[in-house]
């Protein structure tokens, strides 16, 4: 008998996967305390809960026969991963339970914008019949710009397709062939601007998304464009959008999710061109119900066959295989960092290739580690060694694994190779028993260089005195440089160099030392470094 704990309000319909099987006992404690859980939790070899219940590292460190940890919705931030993973604890959610309650949020909230509808609505109970203010707008043959084409971004443009929308669509990792096979039109971000007259957006928050709409590209926008963000707070600039709207650039905006909740920008909330929800994207029976049902039946198939499918921390690998990769675990990632960072174009094409009899082993986690590395750039961190594979194929992205006995002047050797188009990049790494892992080779220039956390990628040509005057740029930025590398195909020729400096680089000091002569390119580069090696 298998008992689970279920601490958190949950559909009973959703657990009936549960109680339809004799294996399971099922008990609902909700609204225990910190030390009510912990006290209770040894007892128990499920939990599920939603975002009330605190699953903390005492939580789990108290509980003796834990094995899933499963959060009846998308987001853990309310469980302690690492504490999970270390006592061997499988963490779940559910990811797509709420994108049919997320679309048509979207909708509703592009209907009412249109529309006036909470405007009409409020006028007309409050005692006033004002027909003349609330003219709205059709959806019909209006152009939609879709930013970020994932499941729910998917699904927005499928269903805008049925009020005879022209649909746009920005994503990273969107394709042409996909974009025709969904009926709408790949486009860039700026043609999103120059050609919408509504935008939504469905991206993750990310560094790279954070502000994404931002005052620069407001004013870029159509006059009168509308826009929709039922995705997460913080891509779109609040009080840029404030502006926008009070200036009558922006017609008007529905926002369901804010930086701060409950939002504290009141220029958003007592804006009459400006319709807010409460964060409701997810909040429909159905959906909570699919959340339910979704962790409710993959704890019966962990249990009785051991299928695990939405898991979001580390896959059990046999400790032999753990110890021989041990040392490129960390470099295989700073590869693919280091790689996307100074590509700079979504991959559609990901080639990985294994020199020397240790990569003869299992290295199905160094490829997932490297994948994850590249796809979480611009889609969402909660990218994980599990999932990584079902967002590869969601966005029709290839990938292609060789493994070769050679040893290509090392014992090992990892080459790393990602395109897009006509256009490639490629990197190395090799891991030096004593010496620690090292990066030998980038886009055909070889070097030895340790990863740091902070670098400085430079393409330039091959002249004298080009270390010194970036150096002295450096310093009058007061940046210290750590250490240098530098590689080059020929004398005088093209070159690379990469520095390792203190912290970060301000955006004046690169564009600065982008306009020294014979400098093509500078890029600053951050480096995921464990603590144990800064």
């Amino acid at each position: 008998m298998f008992k689970v704990i279920v601490t958190d309000p949950i559909s009973e319909t959703g657990l009936q996967a549960l109680h339809a099987h004799q294996e399971f006992d099922v008990e609902q404690r909700t609204n225990l305390t910190p030390d009510e859980l912990i006290d209770k939790i040894k007892d128990y070899d499920a939990l599920i809960v939603r975002s009330q219940t605190q699953v903390t590292r005492e939580v789990i460190q108290a509980a003796d026969r834990l094995k899933v940890i499963a959060r009846a919705g998308v987001g853990v931030d309310n469980i302690n991963i690492d504490a999970a993973t270390e006592k061997g604890i499988i963490v779940i959610n559910a990811p797509a339970g709420n994108t049919i309650a997320a679309t048509e949020h979207t909708l509703a909230m592009m209907l009412s914008l249109a529309r006036n509808i909470p405007q009409a609505y409020g006028s007309l109970t409050s005692g006033r019949w004002d027909r003349k203010h609330f003219k709205g707008v059709e959806l019909y043959q209006k152009t939609l710009g879709v930013v970020g084409m994932g499941r729910i971004g998917t699904e927005v443009a499928k269903r805008a397709k049925g009020f005879q929308m022209n649909i746009l669509g920005y994503d990273p990792f969107l394709t042409e062939d996909r974009a025709k096979k969904l009926g709408i039109i790949k486009a860039s971000l700026d043609e999103i601007a120059e050609k919408a007259d509504f935008i939504t957006v469905h991206t993750p928050l990310t560094a790279e998304t954070r502000g994404l709409i931002d005052a620069a590209y407001l004013a870029k926008t159509k006059k009168g464009v509308r826009l929709v963000n039922c995705a997460r707070g913080g891509i779109i600039d609040e009080q840029a959008l404030v502006d926008a709207v009070n200036s009558g650039h922006v017609a008007g905006a529905a926002i369901d999710v804010f930086e701060h909740e409950p939002p504290e920008n009141t220029g958003l909330t007592n804006n009459p061109n400006i319709i807010v929800t409460p964060h409701l994207g997810a909040s429909t029976e159905e959906a909570q119900e699919k959340v339910a049902q979704s962790v409710s039946e993959e704890i019966v198939e962990i249990f009785t066959t051991g299928a695990v499918q939405h898991a979001i921390n580390l896959p059990h690998i046999s400790a032999t295989v753990q110890q021989k990769i041990k040392p490129y675990l960390v470099l295989s990632e700073q590869m693919a960092e280091l790689l996307m960072q100074i590509f700079q174009k979504a991959p559609e094409k990901i080639k990985i290739n294994y020199f020397g009899e240790l990569f003869l082993e299992d290295t199905g986690l160094l490829t997932r580690q490297m994948i994850k590395a590249l796809l979480s750039y611009y889609l969402d961190t909660a990218i994980n060694i599990v999932n990584v594979m079902q967002v590869l194929k969601a966005h029709s992205l290839s990938y292609s694994v060789q493994k070769n006995a050679a040893h290509k002047g090392f014992t090992n050797f990892i080459e790393l190779e990602i395109s897009h188009g006509d256009e490639k990049a490629t990197i190395g790494c090799t891991y030096l028993p004593g010496f620690g892992g090292r990066i030998v080779s980038i886009n055909g220039y070889r070097l030895d260089m340790e990863p740091e956390e902070y670098l400085l990628y430079i393409r330039h040509v091959d002249v004298p005195g080009m270390i010194g005057n970036v150096g002295s740029l450096l310093g009058k930025s007061h940046i210290n440089i750590g250490s240098m590398y530098v590689g080059r195909q020929a004398i005088g020729g093209e070159a690379i160099m990469i520095l390792t400096v203190d912290k970060p680089m301000p955006e004046t000091a690169r564009k600065e030392i982008l306009e020294l002569p014979d400098l093509h390119d500078v890029q600053f580069v951050k480096l995921n470094v464990p603590e144990d090696e800064n």
